[in-house]
């Protein structure tokens, strides 16, 4: 299948748009440079009850930004989402609409986790930065009016990477209670050999070469790759790990290491629902109020929160906070 009509426009004004130069031709601020701008064409988000951020010290001290979204001023759920580029390029204004309309639909607080970025700050950094973020949201967000509200992980590309290596580590440390996964199109492997990989349709704007020097950038020692915390499909064990929601894009050098994991999830016991977005490429959930597919798989995503939300609800031992 060809990619569909709105994705093959998007590609075409992309590609007269570019410059000479390819992204992995590019340093980090160069990159960043030639990438910024795009968060001008998803427009406003809804308005929210609050949108606020705060710092949140690092496990090394330093510190980085959340920006909390609450649509009301009583959230069914929260979901604390890491956004996508690489683990270099992306920031809080590339992915405020998302987080708005994700919170609007669902009625859940969306913590957007601006983690800090590779080269600048590489692997664990960013996941470190991943599991104090969830920390944080645990504590400040998720405890309210004497209860703990449904916690959830999610993000795009490496910032699914982020969520599901987060949901393991929860499950290791037996806290927070993750409740659910969300991953769409996410880093799980750095095996640059699979099919999706060397498909030349697949050669989008996140390429071979891209994601190449994407790790490069993130973990620049090749050793550290097959750190689980690095690349969550060589953890020993999935068993014991929440509910997943998995989307994968038909055209997405991701696509084959996505299903995977999905594939890997769902023989270690663990609820899975997975779904490939035929005709479409990588990145297309971020690009909110330009793809169409991006739409929908929006609206399934703030679904399926909204009944992992209903469904931790109806657990009995759903969790109260003491005083």
């Amino acid at each position: 299948m060809s990619f569909d009509e709105a994705t093959s426009t998007f590609l075409t004004a992309a590609a007269e748009n570019a410059g000479d130069r390819p992204l992995w031709k590019m340093s980090a601020p160069q990159a960043r440079e030639a990438t910024s701008g795009l968060d001008e064409l998803y427009g406003p988000g809804p308005e929210m009850h609050e949108a606020r951020d705060h710092q949140v010290v690092g496990e090394d001290g330093g510190e980085f930004t959340v920006r909390v979204l609450l649509p009301s001023p009583s959230p069914t759920a929260v979901v604390v989402y890491y956004h996508g580029g690489g683990w270099v390029l992306e920031n809080l204004a590339g992915y405020d609409t998302l987080g708005r309309q994700l919170a609007q639909k669902t009625g859940a607080a969306v913590v957007l986790v601006e983690y800090r970025k590779a080269p600048e700050h590489p692997f664990p950094i960013p996941v470190d930065d991943a599991w104090a973020g969830v920390k944080w949201a645990e504590e400040n967000v998720a405890r309210r009016n004497g209860e703990v509200l449904p916690l959830m992980v999610a993000g795009d590309s490496a910032g699914a990477n982020l969520a599901a290596v987060v949901a393991q580590r929860a499950r290791d440390e037996r806290s927070p209670a993750v409740q659910a996964q969300i991953l769409v199109c996410p880093v799980t492997d750095a095996d640059f050999t699979r099919d999706s990989y060397l498909a030349s349709e697949n050669q989008t704007l996140v390429s071979l070469d891209a994601m190449k020097w994407f790790w490069d950038q993130y973990a620049p020692d090749a050793s550290d790759r097959s750190n689980p915390a690095a690349t969550p499909l060589n953890a020993t064990s999935l068993a014991g790990l929440p509910p997943a929601l998995v989307i994968t894009a038909e055209h997405d050098v991701l696509r084959d290491e996505g299903e995977a994991y999905a594939h890997a999830l769902q023989k270690a016991g663990v609820e899975v629902e997975h779904h490939r977005w035929e005709g479409q490429m990588h990145t297309f959930f971020s690009l909110v109020n330009i793809l169409p597919g991006s739409a929908e798989a929006i609206d399934l995503v703030a679904q399926r929160i909204r009944n992992f939300a209903r469904d931790a609800a109806a657990q009995p031992a759903r969790a109260t906070v003491t005083t």
